[in-house]
């Protein structure tokens, strides 16, 4: 007969997960089921207006700074082109002529 030792995992259900309306997003409150929850972009719980209202900050200069950088990161590239072309045009190609790098 083979005998199996369990071990207390401080959680009845290895597997469980807690549900996404259990607590506020952002500052972890446990939500009441009496009390209203203010959602933001369709899933994301909150237990009151002023925590969902500073989310909804926090993504809009999360945004802005993801903007600003990708302009910049096309600027460069932008500016990086353009040189090159100079570059190009600044070059005498005779025909019937081989050049050797």
């Amino acid at each position: 007969m083979k005998l199996t030792s369990y071990y207390y995992s401080g959680c009845e259900d290895e597997n469980y997960q807690p549900h996404f309306l259990d607590s506020c997003f952002l500052c972890q409150r446990t939500l009441s089921q009496i009390n209203d929850i203010f959602m933001y972009r369709g899933n994301t719980p909150f237990c009151s207006q002023e925590c969902r209202q500073e989310q909804i900050e926090i993504d809009e200069a999360n945004e802005k700074k993801l903007k600003r950088s990708s302009s910049k990161r096309s600027n460069t590239v932008r500016q990086s082109k353009e040189s090159t072309k100079e570059c190009d045009t600044n070059k005498i190609v005779r025909t019937g002529t081989v050049a050797v790098a």
